[in-house]
């Protein structure tokens, strides 16, 4: 099979699914021919990308990426996906070693954020380990941009959220999320960017608005358009 889009994926599988239906969804398909090749490598096993990150042992979670990465590209895939934004981390260390590119989820993101943003600052939900790396701060300050992120009792209940809801495959409170909701508005955020992919999932389940910038979203359309496919 010729032309794919290689997907590095598991981080977790919901998010996963989400981002294949979100590719499909943004594809103008009249039949199955017109849809865009996808090799979805589902990896559930790579180990926590956080708890990489916070300890500092990230070299397991390198080396994954790289010999996932390396898989999809002999599989002949064209360009790669990583679902996941804490992995982007890991993507950024693997790239040069690659011959295809990675379409860079965090950085196409922080480029819509801060576009759609009105000149306000954008807020950033993602994991620790998303926010200790920067990778959300560089990418908007890099688009010219302006950041918050949630004050340390706040984010204790977005890691909740992430960690012992939609990983655990348990349902978030709606009272929960109005508490982050309130907690950036009192920092004057504007657009809000969903910066885990596990938050990706609640973005219909909350009847999150056009407030909130989803990474998986962003990034399936902007797959759609690189594999030669046409947006719907």
């Amino acid at each position: 099979m010729e032309n794919m889009l290689g997907v590095i994926g598991g981080m977790g599988p919901l998010a996963t699914e989400t981002f294949y239906r979100l590719l499909t969804e943004h594809t103008a398909a009249a039949r199955d021919q017109e849809h865009i090749n996808v090799l979805i490598l589902s990896h559930a096993a790579m180990p926590d990308r956080t708890a990489a990150i916070l300890s500092g042992e990230i070299e397991p979670v390198r080396k994954a990426m790289l010999e996932d990465a390396l898989f999809l590209q002999k599989s002949g895939c064209a360009a790669l996906v990583a679902t996941c934004n804490t992995a982007h981390y890991f993507v950024d260390l693997i790239a040069p070693e690659l011959k295809i590119p990675v379409l860079h989820m965090v950085k196409e993101t922080a480029r819509e954020a801060v576009q759609k943003s009105g000149g306000q600052p954008v807020g950033v939900l993602a994991t620790d380990g998303t926010l200790k790396t920067g990778l959300y701060q560089q990418a908007l300050e890099e688009a010219g941009g302006t950041y918050r992120y949630p004050p340390e009792e706040i984010q204790r209940v977005v890691m909740s959220v992430i960690y012992d809801e939609v990983k655990a495959g348990r349902p978030t409170d709606p009272a929960r999320w109005r508490t982050i909701e309130e907690a950036m508005d009192a920092q004057g955020c504007g657009r809000l960017i969903l910066g885990c992919t596990e938050l990706s999932c609640l973005r219909e389940k909350l009847s999150l608005g056009e407030r909130y910038i989803d990474p998986l979203d962003v990034v399936a359309r902007k797959a759609v358009v690189f594999m030669g496919g046409r947006l719907r």
